[in-house]
């Protein structure tokens, strides 16, 4: 079994959460289904799963559920031995937004708290949206996304404490020796062809077959596709010609989306796609990267929607539509080819896996820099550039940004295939590997205690 970091999110909420039922949402084939089995079964006695998208596809028994009383009685039929109760009892409702009556009906279900509730749905974003009635206060959401890259390495052999050494060096901004570098650049490279969609993982780790991985991207990209069906067909054609605009757009220099290629009609603008957009990213297959003109902590209050990157959840897909099986287009130093969107991709997906809204810096004197997030220890916007190549010290767009005074930025990364770490005029240079520890600052609820106020 691959080893998640979301089973202490699981394990945290159903053992300490009494009072809520938490919904994770992701997108298909990331695991979500899986892991809530793994960790429901371990935890209580009794566990029921009820896959509601197969349910409506089939027999319907729940299409009919318009009480609390309904959906008890057809549990008991579903089950074939007697529940228990709240105590010893999970009942595990995946692919809820199959049928939106039931989310609004989680309420009752917390209120009367007869057994424990967990659900789980590719598209929540979109169904809550669709709800008339949305449970707030009685469930929680947490999002779900393929394996990043530090998972990958458990995956494939390196420890926990091996990997703590690492980000030991990452903290004091340290150079690791050749071999480790050489032995993580390989590693990276691999997550690149693989992948984190757990299938795909699997299939490689059983004989590193990659003409089998690759018929698991394959199928995966098709579903996802196929996925939009459940819309008119207005909306559903538009869906996949975005999804499917993806990876060309990314080949351009300014890899935004081109709206007048979705339906070929020039004077087409991000308003006129809004829903299309909405629902591949709250569908989880597609990262949605916002410009920021001006920017400013926290980048929440300057992004704008009207220019849009969109990158695939997954970067073992895009490598797939890109170089199919000639692995060689990513393991060697093959001149003719460009991996500045490979790379791209793969750091938006750790940016987003580790809590990052994710933002590009658009500015028509200054130029663009790939990603901005926020600095919640400084409170400042922190830059980030990606390189792939030789010429990762060119970056023009990036040093107009940081001579801007009115911006007041202090510091910068470049992330490349270097092992080397040093600074110069506000830019740090890292190796990519590194990526994986940039983490939104979170803090245990416990940690932040306001001081006392004064006594008038």
């Amino acid at each position: 079994m691959l080893e998640r970091k979301f089973t202490k999110v699981l394990e945290q909420f159903l053992n300490e959460n009494q009072n809520k039922i938490l919904l994770v949402n992701g997108a298909r084939q990331i695991g979500k289904s899986y892991l809530i089995r793994y960790v429901g079964k371990r935890l209580f006695t009794h566990f029921v799963e009820i896959n509601l998208k197969e349910d409506k596809e089939g027999e319907q028994v729940f299409a009919s559920v318009h009480t609390t009383n309904d959906l008890y009685m057809r549990l008991s039929n579903y089950y074939s031995e007697p529940l228990g109760g709240k105590s010893d009892t999970l009942v595990f409702l995946d692919e809820i937004q199959s049928y939106p009556h039931l989310m609004t009906m989680l309420k009752f279900l917390n209120q009367e708290g007869k057994y424990r509730f967990i659900a789980s749905g590719s598209q929540l974003g979109v169904a809550l949206s669709q709800t008339p009635s949305v449970p707030l206060g009685s469930v929680e959401i947490q999002q779900m996304y393929p394996l990043d890259f530090e998972e990958f390495l458990w995956a494939t052999g390196i420890s926990k404490e091996w990997i703590a050494n690492i980000q030991a060096h990452y903290k004091k901004e340290e150079p690791l020796d050749e071999s480790t570098h050489n032995l993580l650049l390989k590693r990276f490279q691999y997550y690149l062809l693989v992948g984190g969609l757990p299938d795909a993982i699997n299939r490689y780790l059983e004989d590193r077959n990659m003409v089998r991985v690759r018929m698991v991207h394959k199928d995966i990209h098709e579903l996802y596709r196929i996925d939009a069906s459940q819309y008119d067909e207005e909306h559903k054609l538009k869906i996949r010609r975005i999804y499917d605009l993806i990876p060309s757009n990314l080949e351009n220099k300014k890899k935004r989306i081109v709206y007048k290629q979705i339906e070929n009609k020039t004077g087409k603008h991000f308003a006129d796609y809004a829903d299309e957009f909405e629902y591949l990213s709250n569908s989880g297959v597609a990262l949605e990267v916002l410009a920021i003109s001006n920017p400013r902590f926290p980048l929440l209050e300057s992004e704008q929607k009207r220019l849009v990157k969109l990158y695939l959840n997954d970067v073992g897909l895009l490598t797939h539509l890109l170089y199919g099986l000639n692995v060689n287009a990513v393991l060697q130093d093959i001149r003719s080819i460009n991996l500045g969107t490979v790379y791209e991709s793969v750091v938006a997906q750790e940016l987003q896996a580790h809590g990052f809204a994710l933002h590009y810096y658009d500015n028509k004197k200054k130029g663009e820099v790939d990603f901005l997030i926020d600095d919640y220890e400084r409170l400042q916007v922190l830059p980030l550039e990606i390189k792939s190549g030789k010429d990762y010290t060119e970056h023009s767009a990036l040093s107009k940004f940081l001579e801007a005074p009115e911006y007041g930025i202090e510091r910068a990364i470049v992330f490349s295939n270097e092992r080397e770490i040093y600074k110069k005029k506000g830019v740090t240079y890292m190796p990519v590997y590194y990526s994986m520890f940039l983490h939104k600052e979170t803090a245990d609820a416990d940690a932040v205690i306001l001081p006392e106020l004064e006594t008038v």
